[in-house]
């Protein structure tokens, strides 16, 4: 089994840093279900970026987590003012 650790750069919606700060804390809690663990979450200073290393046991963690059925509808809630994020698979040098 290989580990998945990814790199997600979050942009938070103009207006709405702090409804995307709560819908991350809330999708990042979820993470545990599905083999995930967050390694590091580092902020800007206007909290309007976040960097993301989140570590998934196998590829098959990260699929189930994107499809969980309690992400998208905390996605479907916070609707337009969810982040943007860009997910980057890197690994250790």
């Amino acid at each position: 089994m290989t580990d998945l650790l990814l790199a997600v750069v979050v942009e938070m919606r103009d207006g709405a840093v702090a409804a995307g700060q709560r819908y991350e804390d809330e999708v990042l809690g979820l993470l545990g279900r599905h083999g995930g663990t967050l390694e590091r979450r580092l902020r800007s200073g206007d909290g309007a970026t976040e960097v993301q290393l989140i570590r998934f046991g196998a590829a098959a963690g990260l699929e189930d987590f994107l499809a969980d059925p309690d992400r998208l509808a905390l996605r479907a809630a916070v609707g337009e003012d969810a982040p943007a994020a860009r997910v980057v698979e890197v690994r250790d040098v």
